[in-house]
């Protein structure tokens, strides 16, 4: 069974994604998947800026030429991309940044991801 996150917001609701995906994030922005731990208010923006990048990166990279609606390939369902995964994360991080020097994000898991 996939391990699910829990990320706790000081200012919005909760998010939850599965540890893959969320170690897969914290890669992007240089945070380690412990089963416990927090964004501080001056660490949202720029791990929110860094999730950006790799956003736009992945969108410049999946733009591709139309495929033949006839071929095998254009019936296949696409994956869920980063843009899709991130764009709650960041959402959450920009959100929770400009709400005051108080603002955090917590997360816990069952496991170290």
């Amino acid at each position: 069974m996939a391990m699910l996150v829990t990320f706790e917001s000081s200012e919005t609701g909760e998010l939850f994604m599965y540890a893959e995906v969320a170690r897969m994030l914290f890669d992007i922005v240089g945070k380690e998947g412990t089963a416990r731990g927090v964004f501080t208010q001056p660490q949202m923006l720029p791990a929110a800026e860094k999730l950006q990048a790799a956003v736009a990166a992945a969108k410049a990279q999946m733009a591709t030429p139309a495929v033949d609606e006839d071929s095998e390939e254009a019936q296949q369902p696409l994956p869920v991309s980063l843009p899709q995964r991130a764009w709650p994360f960041i959402d959450m991080l920009e959100r929770t940044a400009r709400s005051g020097s108080d603002a955090h994000i917590t997360w816990q898991a069952a496991a170290d991801f």
